[in-house]
């Protein structure tokens, strides 16, 4: 497997609006800039992804790159699906609220990529997300989180 050779591997957690107002959060392993002007980035998620059929839905997204602190529940949020289940409560996330946008993020994010879907493409199992970027908020005090041994593990560089 190609992940495992190529670790580390930047860890994501995409911030979708649920239907009832409330935010659902799904980690996901593989991002990338695709252009700088106008700034866009992309995504690739499962088909079936709760998650995604929130993008596709709503049209907004905010991707962020977690902190340390919140490890153990990030690898959490990826194993289960939050269309049945509130992930937040369950793994006991603090949120905080962005100016600009009605998504919230985990309070431990060092990088919050506020979105807006241009388009999706259909890429063997998963769909591609191509967003237009709106706003990016930033906190250097936080570490960001990596995915190593072929996403086994969630880890900062310095663990």
């Amino acid at each position: 497997m190609a992940s495992i050779y190529s670790s580390p591997n930047p860890v994501t957690v995409v911030c979708t609006l649920k239907p009832d107002g409330t935010t659902n959060l799904a980690t996901v392993s593989w991002w990338t800039y695709l252009s700088y002007n106008p700034e866009m980035i992309a995504y690739a998620m499962a088909k079936t992804s709760y998650s995604g059929e929130m993008v596709r839905q709503n049209k907004k997204v905010v991707l962020t790159i977690p902190g340390g602190e919140i490890a153990k529940e990030v690898l959490g949020c990826g194993s289960i699906t939050g269309r049945n289940t509130d992930k937040i409560n369950k793994f006991n996330i603090k949120m905080q609220t962005l100016e600009n946008s009605d998504i919230k993020v985990p309070l431990h994010s060092r990088v919050a990529i506020v979105c807006e879907l241009k388009e999706f493409v259909e890429v063997g199992d998963h769909y591609l997300y191509i967003c237009n970027v709106k706003e990016v908020y930033g906190n250097k005090n936080e570490e960001a989180l990596f995915a190593f041994n072929g996403y086994s593990q969630i880890k900062t560089t310095n663990d």
